[in-house]
């Protein structure tokens, strides 16, 4: 059964279950996920617990060997298998899939902490036969949207009164990177007294910009049409060091993938049925910003764009004398319907 992070407390409190498979790469929310399992596990009795690292050419056999192990001190144990960002595999799938048949006259707890699921891994059969004996916890990054309402509410267990404003700045100081706004909240109840209120002037003052943010962040901010934070990105990614072919790969898959909407819907299909054909397929909590997009940006536009974006790969193989960040930073600007550093007169001499 599928539950969100901030839902496993209450689903954990009511039973604990056979198996917990935590999987996503936010690592604060990841934390909070299997140290909410191991605390529930404590409460119910669990008293030994084995951690399993799977690295290359981990022998799967460990686990039924742990499992096995009969303990002087204790009937139950937590069983942790940690895979990180390492593959399942044949081997660890078929192992699983064998570990889920004996759970019925098993009384141990099993843990799984790994990466992200996609919808193909979800529908394979060591995840629903795990699946049919526990809960699933996908981990997905906080939506800036509600980032600051989410560091409110956390601040909350720091002993911390976050006002709204302190929170949205703490959150453009720290998008990308919840364990930088973590820290930076117990560092605040570490000063203040408990319950204390802090303002925006305290946040500014105190808290130095922790943002880290990927090439996908970026996407997302362009289909929303979020212009401020579009350009703080390309910056943010710039000074971070990602290569500029990494940040024109991704701005040129989103506007490929809005020309292929547009076309489907030019076709007479409905928007559902434009996004389900997509290749891979747009999934339904990522279609409202497709849908933005799609109503601010004409196809028209979008070639123009390409233009730019084949201009820009140019100048990355140095055949073009187009300033490559700057072209970047327009490029993704226009695409979140904000305006550039470079003027459009020029972008249009040069694409001709």
């Amino acid at each position: 059964m599928k539950v969100f992070a901030d839902q496993l407390p209450g689903a954990l409190a009511k039973r604990l279950p056979k198996v917990v498979i935590v999987a996503g790469d936010e690592p604060l929310q990841h934390r909070d996920a299997c140290d909410a399992v191991r605390a529930a596990a404590r409460k119910d009795g669990v008293e030994e617990r084995d951690v399993l690292d799977v690295e290359p050419n981990f022998a799967w056999g460990r686990l039924f060997e742990v499992a096995g192990n009969l303990s002087l001190f204790a009937t139950r144990k937590l069983i942790e298998v940690r895979l990180g960002r390492h593959k399942l595999g044949q081997e660890g799938a078929k192992a699983l899939a064998e570990y889920a048949e004996g759970l019925r006259h098993s009384d141990d707890v099993l843990l799984v902490s790994m990466g992200k699921l996609d919808a193909r891994q979800q529908k394979s059969a060591w995840f629903k036969a795990l699946d049919k004996h526990g809960l699933f916890v996908p981990v997905w990054p906080v939506d800036a949207s509600r980032l600051g309402f989410w560091l409110r509410d956390r601040a909350q267990r720091h002993g911390l009164q976050l006002e709204l404003d302190a929170a949205r700045l703490l959150g453009e100081r720290t998008e990308g990177n919840l364990l930088a706004a973590d820290q930076e909240l117990q560092k605040l109840a570490l000063v203040l007294p408990a319950n204390a209120r802090v303002s925006m002037e305290s946040i500014a003052r105190g808290v130095e910009d922790s943002t880290r943010f990927d090439v996908f962040t970026l996407a997302d901010a362009c289909l929303k049409g979020e212009a401020a934070r579009t350009s703080r990105i390309v910056y943010g990614l710039k000074s971070e060091g990602v290569e500029a072919p990494i940040v024109l790969w991704a701005l040129g898959r989103e506007m490929r993938t809005l020309l292929s909407l547009h076309q489907h819907l030019e076709q007479g299909q409905s928007f559902e049925h434009a996004c389900k054909a997509q290749k891979p397929m747009i999934f339904e909590r990522r279609r409202p910003a497709y849908q933005n997009a799609i109503r601010r940006l004409p196809a028209r536009r979008l070639h123009k764009l390409l233009l730019m974006a084949q201009r820009l790969d140019l100048a990355i193989k140095g055949a073009s004398p187009v300033p490559l960040w700057p072209g970047l930073h327009d490029l993704a600007m226009t695409l979140a319907g904000g305006r550039g550093l470079l003027a459009e007169t020029a972008w249009t001499y040069r694409v001709r």
